[in-house]
């Protein structure tokens, strides 16, 4: 059977296609190559470009986005605001996006959850934050950072504003909101309705994080935090904040002794290897 010469043009064609498709995937990964030595001498404006590069010659490579994403998150300052520093933390949440979407495997997607989680809660957008982390869990539910995250986020959520109420009330340290007086009970009556879940999440985030990672001294500080929080949300309750401060003393000392036990293991003398 003879093909005609329209055949013969479309043949022509798709085989061109393929090569150009070929070629492009095989500049595209030495693209990537000239990347990581750029990255790993600390030249990320260089890296980026051509991680760059290499991602718009192959749209699929999941590795050049990633390193791309890495790229702009080491030159994103946490806590400046500048225009070009916010732009940079979009551009990284834009290239992790594309891996999060994708057909990626597990650690890559989880690694972009976390990724973007980070941006935000550096940028403040703490919801955002934890709606990434929140996905970085469901894709890896034995990752106790996650829950950590999770709960530290709770906590400065319900933290800077109480503050900021007790000082507008005049409030010392070692005061706590009291139902007695009206104006602390609305007070605390607004902040407990906004707050309590929050807390509530947030000890139950920090639990799981400790579950996960028995000697995690970071967690069980801000479970002290957290249900420092809670008692003086508990305005017309007394027994139950005292319960709450006492629950928080208990957590500092298992801290202390978390702490105490990593330091005494790290300065004991290792064992002579056997000859």
């Amino acid at each position: 059977m003879k093909l005609s010469a329209i055949s013969l043009v479309a043949l022509a064609i798709l085989l061109v296609s393929l090569l150009s498709v070929g070629q492009d995937a095989a500049t595209s990964a030495s693209e990537l190559q000239r990347g990581v030595e750029s990255y790993k001498s600390s030249r990320y404006e260089e890296a980026a470009r051509h991680f760059q590069k290499a991602v718009e010659l192959d749209g699929s490579n999941v590795n050049a986005r990633l390193y791309l994403a890495t790229t702009y998150l080491s030159q994103y300052i946490p806590g400046v605001e500048s225009p070009d520093n916010i732009q940079i933390a979009e551009k990284a949440i834009e290239q992790y996006l594309h891996v999060l979407d994708s057909d990626a495997g597990k650690t890559p997607r989880v690694n972009s959850a976390k990724g973007i989680a980070y941006l935000y809660l550096n940028m403040k957008k703490f919801e955002d934050s934890k709606k990434y982390y929140q996905i970085a869990s469901g894709l890896d539910p034995d990752d106790p950072e996650n829950y950590y995250s999770l709960g530290v986020i709770d906590w400065t959520q319900c933290y800077v504003p109480r503050m900021e109420a007790r000082a507008k009330l005049g409030l010392r340290p070692e005061e706590n909101l009291n139902a007695k007086d009206p104006e602390q009970k609305r007070v605390c009556d607004e902040l407990r309705a906004k707050d309590m879940p929050m807390v509530e999440y947030g000890i139950e985030s920090l639990h799981k994080a400790i579950e996960l990672r028995p000697d995690y001294d970071d967690a069980m500080a801000y479970m002290n935090l957290m249900y420092r929080e809670k008692a003086d949300l508990e305005c017309g309750d007394p027994s139950t904040r005292e319960q709450d401060l006492k629950t928080a003393d208990d957590w500092v000392d298992k801290t202390l002794a978390v702490k105490k036990a990593k330091a005494e293991k790290a300065s004991a003398p290792t064992a002579p290897s056997p000859q």
